[in-house]
């Protein structure tokens, strides 16, 4: 039986990811048997989507993007969770968790939102700042990756693929860029997404699991891979519960930067 979620959900999903930029500086206009590999037709389409990106959206240049595919092993109190992450219909959004995933940032964070009552909704992480144990549990949710390089926050635009379209569309969700498809990545039971405010190009490091299928979210946030084994691992979280690691274990050499 299809769920029904209240209206509300929204607003708590959005909510919970508003400050995420609410206190960035920068602004752009703006929650198993994985494969590594990819074909030629995708590489070829990854690599126009980029530059069509880079002419577009100033300050895309650099961005991590993930030509392919690649899997992740998150360990949530001792348990794995095996994450397939889809760099052919996100390549920006998935080169970006990768990357962060590459350099440790989510060892140790804790999920600051979850909601299951009154209906199972998503598990919430990815604020760096839930590191610090003794940070107000309050203040969750509003912190995203700063950039060494830069000393900046790292934004990436909203990218959601239309089904059936060669290239994402960018900064614009589907319904303000007058796209009536459903996306490729949908909000599917186990699916992982970007958080973000309510600025399209805010998502940062946040991220959450769906815990139902939550398909009013789709074409509105970005999703990018999905959960192939350990769902019932998902399906324990608690709020407050700690990643323990993340580790590329598949596919880390299709992480490149846009050019």
């Amino acid at each position: 039986m299809r769920l029904k979620f209240p209206q509300f959900f929204v607003a708590l999903l959005i909510i919970g990811a508003l400050s995420l930029g609410g206190c960035t500086k920068n602004t752009v206009s703006s929650t198993t048997s994985p494969t590594a590999t990819t074909t030629s037709t995708s590489e070829t389409t990854t690599s126009t989507t980029t530059k069509t990106i880079s002419e577009s959206i100033p300050g895309i240049k650099g961005l991590p993007l993930l030509n392919g595919k690649a899997t992740v092993v998150m360990t949530v109190k001792g348990s794995p969770i095996t994450i397939e992450v889809d760099g052919i219909n996100a390549p920006i959004t998935a080169g970006n968790f990768v990357d962060l995933v590459q350099k440790g940032v989510y060892d140790g964070l804790a999920f600051h939102r979850v909601i299951r009552d009154p209906q199972p909704f998503v598990a919430q992480g990815g604020d760096p700042q839930s590191k610090d144990r003794a940070f107000s549990v309050d203040k969750l949710g509003t912190g995203g990756y700063i950039d060494p390089k830069t000393g900046s926050e790292r934004l990436i635009p909203l990218e959601i693929k239309p089904k059936g379209e060669a290239s994402p569309i960018y900064g614009k969700t589907l319904e303000s860029a007058g796209v009536n498809k459903p996306p490729e990545l949908q909000h599917k039971q186990g699916a992982i997404a970007m958080a973000r405010s309510q600025m399209p190009d805010s998502a940062s490091s946040q991220f959450y699991f769906a815990l139902a299928d939550l398909s009013f979210l789709d074409g509105s946030y970005a999703v990018f891979g999905h959960v192939t084994e350990g769902f019932d691992v998902v399906n324990k979280i608690q709020q407050g519960d700690r990643i323990d690691s993340a580790k590329v274990t598949q596919g880390a050499e299709n992480l490149k930067t846009a050019q």
